[in-house]
């Protein structure tokens, strides 16, 4: 791949009839996509979206920030 690629390689989207299920879909979607010769933020997604307040629905536009910064320091 060219190095001045579109970083948007693939869009992934779930739904459910509940947050539950969307997420449920969502993981299996991530589990099963397979992008070659590229590093990918997969690994990323998919530990998101085992974070309980993310999955509790209780976030704002900062939670991602707050997470990675948790995460760096465990």
């Amino acid at each position: 791949m060219q190095p001045y690629y579109d970083s948007l390689i693939a869009k992934v989207i779930a739904r459910g009839a509940t947050r539950d299920e969307a997420i449920r879909r969502l993981k299996v979607a991530l589990a099963e996509l397979q992008v070659e010769t590229i590093s990918t933020n997969i690994p990323l997604h998919q530990a998101l979206l085992c974070d309980p307040g993310f999955v509790d629905g209780g976030v704002d536009i900062h939670h991602l920030e707050h997470w990675l910064v948790k995460r760096e320091q465990s």
